[in-house]
Parts: structure tokens; C-alpha cells; sequence
């Protein structure tokens, strides 16, 4: 695996040492304390950066009319599979990194990170699942405990690919299409906090549907921010359905991000009937494109088994 960022800025180069250090500072003081030993013994073997800023073509222009910019996407390998609970050992990993984007400055990327053991990657290398098999081939090194390598992707069959993706593909999409139905009849029924948490559903399942047809992978996480930034690396049509130029606009979906949780739990949590239907129609966008895009990508693995 490379380990060079040579085609990286110097700026950027010095983000992600800087991202590096907050992840290492904070995972040490979430194991500081342990007294069983496989937590003692926890440690993070590799931090692999992998998506546009391993491969190239990122887009950083916060300030154009899309007001789209690349992520740093990192793969965190730990040492045990109880490592990778993120309440435990990396929301404070999480809050840091946000705190200094938005708060100190200190960072002017944003980063997503998944967590996952050498096994769990070993594994979704020996099932095929493109999404590793992309971070094998394309992914950069930033750290790595020891020199162990992954282990060798083994493609699956045309037949296999195909079958896995209509599979996906016929599970996710009626079901997000199913919670779009319950806002719809929320909504005019006026009950908007089960209308935004339907629809907080039917985005979430849009994008778990064009993840798992396009890479056969999807992280197990509510949070839209993140599956928003992890599925608009497979087709720039998935940015398209999200205006952000607009603070208004920017702030209709951090309303919808946050109806997992507060539209069932939180009895401040409001929400008008114009911000739903705006809502609604950017998930209505959101799910043409994915239909669109995963058509395209089930007709592509039909053609070698045709």
C-alpha cells in the first residue's frame, strides 16, 4: 500500500498530520484507564486514507454555487472488534475533529472515518465487496502499526456481482419508498415530527440502497451527514439533490439530520410544514438520481453475464 502524499498540497499534507494527532490523543485517553487487558492491549494498527484525496480529484470550493468540497475519508483498523464501538472510543474522536473545523479553525476539511477490524476488512476483501477491494488499490497509509498487508481481493463472479446488487437494490429502494409514503400521510395529517423522521428514514435508506448496489458496502451509522458525503463519491447526481449555498438550505437538512433522535425524543424539536415539504422534495430528487444511478450500474453487471 502507498504511504506518499506527494500529490497532495502542503496545506492539506499538514491537515491530515494534525487529523492524525487528534486521533491518536483521543483514543489514548479512551483507553487510559482500562484494567481488562485486550483494552490495555488496544491499539490502532492502520489509519488508511482512501476516496478523492487518495486518488485525486477532490474538489475543495466551499464558496462556488454548489458549495461542494471533498472530505478526508479514512479507514481506522483497530487491534479488537470491541474497539470499533464508536459511543465508547470515537464520538469524542468525532467531536474534536468537528470542533476544530467549525470552532478553532485548526482543521479546514472535513473528515469522515470509519472503524473496523483487519479481519472485517480481510473479510470484505475475500467477499469481493468493492468498497474495500477500492481502499486495497487506491488507499494511502498514513500510519501503520506493523507491515501487515491486506489481504488479496477476490473479485466475485459476474453472476455473483450481479445478484448481489439486484438484491440490494430490491430490498432498499422499496423500503425507502415506504417511508416516503409515511411522511407523505404524516405530513397531511399534520403530525411533522413522525413526517421528518420518515422522511430522516427514507433518506437514510436511499442512500444505503446506492451504496450497497455500487460498492456492496455500507457503514452500519443514522447519521446522513456521513452516508450523504460516503455516496456522493460514487456520482456527482447525488450532490445535486442538496442545494448548500444557501445557509437556509444548509440548515433544512441539519433540521432533517437531526430527526432520528429528536423528532421521537425531544419535545423542543420543531419543525414547520414548509421546511418538510422543501424537504421532501429534495428527497424525491435524491431518489431519482439513486434510481437512476443504480439502474445504471445493475444494466453494467448484466452486460458480462448476458
Amino acid at each position: 500500500m502507498r504511504t506518499d502524499l506527494d500529490h497532495l498540497p502542503a496545506n492539506k499534507q499538514r491537515e491530515l498530520e494534525r487529523v492524525k494527532q487528534i486521533i491518536f490523543e483521543e483514543f489514548a485517553d479512551s483507553v487510559a484507564l482500562a484494567t481488562m487487558n485486550w483494552k490495555k492491549k488496544g491499539r490502532i494498527d492502520k489509519i488508511i486514507l482512501y476516496g478523492s484525496y487518495a486518488r485525486g480529484g477532490w474538489v475543495d470550493e466551499p464558496h462556488t454555487a454548489k458549495g461542494y468540497r471533498s472530505d478526508f475519508d479514512l479507514l481506522i483498523i483497530v487491534s479488537d472488534k470491541r474497539l470499533t464501538d464508536k459511543v465508547d472510543y470515537w464520538l469524542k474522536v468525532e467531536d474534536r475533529l468537528n470542533r476544530e473545523l467549525a470552532i478553532d479553525k485548526t482543521l479546514h476539511t472535513p473528515v469522515n472515518f470509519i472503524v473496523h477490524t483487519m479481519q472485517e476488512v480481510n473479510d470484505g476483501l475475500a467477499h469481493g465487496r468493492y468498497f474495500f477491494m477500492d481502499v486495497a488499490k487506491d488507499g494511502i497509509a498514513l500510519y501503520e502499526f506493523d507491515d501487515k498487508e491486506l489481504h488479496k481481493p477476490k473479485p466475485k463472479t459476474p453472476e455473483q456481482a450481479l445478484a448481489m446488487a439486484q438484491e440490494y437494490f430490491d430490498e432498499w429502494l422499496p423500503s425507502a419508498q415506504s417511508f416516503h409514503r409515511g411522511y407523505n400521510h404524516a405530513l397531511n395529517d399534520g403530525d411533522l415530527k413522525k413526517a421528518a423522521f420518515d422522511l430522516h428514514q427514507a433518506t437514510e435508506r436511499l442512500y444505503h440502497c446506492v451504496l450497497l448496489v455500487c460498492t456492496f458496502y455500507t457503514p452500519h451509522v443514522h447519521n446522513l451527514g456521513f452516508l450523504r458525503t460516503q455516496a456522493e463519491r460514487i456520482d456527482m447526481r447525488l450532490v445535486d439533490a442538496w442545494p448548500r449555498e444557501l445557509k437556509a438550505d444548509r440548515k433544512h437538512f441539519e433540521k432533517l439530520k437531526e430527526a432520528y433522535v429528536k423528532a421521537r425524543y425531544s419535545k423542543h424539536y420543531r419543525i414547520s410544514e414548509e421546511e418538510l415539504r422543501w424537504l421532501g422534495e429534495r428527497v424525491e430528487e435524491l431518489g431519482r438520481a439513486v434510481h437512476a444511478i443504480c439502474s445504471e450500474r445493475i444494466a453494467l453487471l448484466e452486460a458480462p453475464v448476458k
